[in-house]
């Protein structure tokens, strides 16, 4: 992962860290970009992927574990998803 993927991710203050409220910020067209982490499950994956393609959202996958990007986000535990907002 690039040096500035890791700083958008851990210095935009408009984010939201889960999985329901990634899908419900999708829904509500509040998402500009979506990062995923590496070690997901693949139902997860196509439910976030299916959305994001039918809102025009582009997703970036991660090389980093749902437990490294928890940390990245300075939360306690493991992130699967991360989505910046408008």
């Amino acid at each position: 992962m690039t040096q500035q993927v890791s700083q958008i991710i851990r210095e935009n203050q408009s984010k939201i860290i889960g999985l329901r409220q990634t899908i419900r910020a999708i829904q509500q067209d509040k998402v500009t970009r979506v990062f995923i982490a590496s070690d997901i499950e693949e139902h997860i994956i196509r439910k976030i992927t299916d959305l994001c393609e039918e809102k025009n959202i582009p997703i970036v996958a991660l090389d980093m574990t749902q437990k490294e990007l928890g940390r990245l986000c300075r939360i306690e535990v493991g992130a699967s998803v991360v989505a910046i907002t408008k």
